[in-house]
């Protein structure tokens, strides 16, 4: 876990926020060398749409062709 003084935090804070959202490790803050303080990435806590259930379903047949022939339909 990387450690930073207070100071060079205050000073690159929004640099620093981004490094620990990209690489997804934490980040110690110190005082006068003991630790005050901990920046951890954030989870995901919404599920991703996309991909959800892939390992749950299974797609058998044209899933694009029509349910009813068109030319069963009736239009007035």
């Amino acid at each position: 876990m990387k450690t930073i003084p207070a100071g060079e935090f205050k000073t690159h804070c929004l640099r620093i926020m981004d490094e620990v959202n990209k690489r997804r490790q934490p980040v110690l803050i110190t005082k006068k060398g003991i630790g005050v303080a901990k920046l951890v990435p954030i989870e995901s806590t919404e599920p991703d749409v996309f991909g959800c259930l892939a390992q749950e379903i299974e797609i058998i047949g044209d899933i694009e062709a029509l349910l009813i022939d068109p030319k069963a339909w009736k239009v007035d």
